[in-house]
């Protein structure tokens, strides 16, 4: 089975977040299980030069947007056994930020036709499936099938796309459908890219990709209905057959606590770990060394999906609780300056860091003592996956992933590796963490049994990756 993953961005080389985890560790573990994959991405100017020195060129070619012609450099390196090709074009990809300019419509709409491109120029390689990942990449079924069809390497190819986060869908102005993708107005209809007079990349994916995935079970399910599904929850239901829910993992040698160069202590002896490295942590954020005091940690984008409107409404009477709170993350200004504010109002309480820094978030992880994630909603969320590999239990809305992965306690059963709250309100969040820290404070037997039961939880790549395999067998028709 050959398989090329066609990705906006893949750790190490480019992550702005979820997506580029995820592409950065699946390969690897698919890669374990004997599959023959690939990765195509930009060439960004901002990936680090210790790799870029690395990449060796291997073609270079013409790429139609429409009625222009562009350059296309590729070029390869090999990253833990996995060839990745790389799409060179300075005018597209040498930019301060992988999105948010200004021509995006451009510059992924190359990217895909240059990524199918690329493929007659990788030397003994025919994929068998293309796996494409978020907006940036799904035009890629649609101009298979266009553009491509008569072509012998390119017809008997198959198309997944899986979903990261529908919010995210890659809306443009009608005239890039022609101008642009080099399509014609026969496709500005209900049932091809038309969105609400203008056209939309995601559902191009959603309309001619042979298999849909998203990233937990929940969410897959929560997409087809109106309040999550970002108005294309009628497409989703419509594709219901083809459209599954498989969770993403986390690389455990990446998040490893008994060899992570980050920690004040391994996790062999956890809770002395959790001991130690809890008074490191408040020793480097500046908060006063209280061991028996509970700190609550946030890694989050300071934005409204992460429930930082939830917290906005509560955080004052959280503060007044016995407890000390780190927040690191960068977002919205509104929420940066209240935070701020209560920082200084609570200085021994309340520690920001608006940046984001890899290294800050694995002393997070390992010494809090719980991890709140109040989100809007969260497609699939690692974050709380982190938590608990590290022993820090999660505080949690049932929603996407984090309803798949944070089992609520339930203190008659005595099961359960965390707490949740279901409705989005902001004082059922606040019941939540008093209940947490009760427990905390009241009941070290229980609460070191949940924090136990999220220790032991199996978050590793390789059950979803197994899962991918299946369904990429299932697309070839291989038993």
């Amino acid at each position: 089975m050959k398989l090329v993953f066609v990705t906006a961005e893949a750790d190490p080389f480019a992550k702005t977040g979820g997506l580029g985890e995820v592409a950065g560790s699946l390969p690897a573990f698919l890669h374990k299980q004997g599959i023959d994959v690939r990765i195509i991405m930009p060439k960004y100017s901002s990936i680090p030069k210790e790799f870029q020195r690395e990449f060796k060129h291997l073609s270079h070619f013409d790429v139609p947007v429409a009625w222009r012609k562009q350059y296309c450099g590729l070029e390869e390196t090999v990253y833990q056994g996995i060839p990745y090709y790389f799409i060179d074009n300075e005018y597209y990809f040498t930019r301060p930020n992988v999105y948010g300019e200004y021509d995006d419509a451009e510059r992924f709409a190359f990217f895909s036709r240059a990524a199918l491109e690329s493929l007659i120029h990788i030397p003994g390689f025919k994929p068998d499936i293309i796996h494409c990942h978020d907006w940036h990449t799904a035009l890629i079924p649609l101009m298979l099938k266009e553009f491509y069809n008569r072509e012998p390497l390119y017809y008997p190819i198959k198309t997944l796309f899986t979903i990261h986060n529908l919010k995210y869908q890659g809306i443009f102005p009608k005239e890039v459908l022609c101008d642009i993708v080099g399509l014609g107005m026969e496709f500005f209809k209900e049932n091809g890219l038309e969105f609400h007079g203008a056209i939309n990349f995601m559902k191009s994916a959603l309309l001619y990709a042979d298999q849909i995935t998203t990233v937990s079970p929940t969410y897959a399910e929560e997409i087809q209905n109106p309040f999550y599904g970002e108005n294309l929850d009628g497409l989703l239901r419509k594709r219901r057959d083809i459209l599954t829910g498989i969770l993403n993992g986390i690389d455990y040698e990446v998040y490893d606590p008994f060899n992570d160069p980050y920690l004040a202590m391994s996790f062999h002896d956890v809770s002395l770990a959790k001991t130690e490295n809890k008074k490191h942590l408040q020793k480097t954020i500046g908060l006063p060394v209280r061991e028996e005091c509970a700190i609550l940690g946030m890694v989050s984008r300071i934005v409204d999906q992460k429930g930082f409107d939830l917290l906005a409404h509560v955080i004052e009477e959280i503060l007044e609780l016995d407890i000390q709170m780190v927040i690191l993350g960068t977002g919205e200004k509104k929420y940066e300056e209240r935070l701020q504010y209560f920082a200084s109002k609570y200085p021994e309480k309340l520690t920001i860091r608006l940046e984001f820094s890899n290294e800050r978030a694995h002393q997070i992880y390992a010494g809090a003592d719980m991890l709140l994630m109040p989100s809007r909603f969260e497609p699939c969320g690692i974050a709380q996956m982190i938590a608990m590999r590290y022993g820090t239990v999660p505080i949690v809305r049932e929603t996407g992933g984090l309803k798949d992965t944070v089992i609520p306690y339930n203190d008659i059963m005595g099961t359960g590796n965390g707490f949740s709250f279901v409705n989005y309100n902001a004082h059922e969040f606040l019941f939540t963490v008093k209940r947490a820290l009760s427990i905390y404070y009241e009941n070290k037997l229980v609460w070191n049994n949940i924090r136990l039961r999220g220790l032991e939880s199996d978050f590793s790549w390789s059950r979803s990756a197994n899962a991918y395999i299946e369904l990429y067998k299932s697309l070839l028709q291989i038993s």
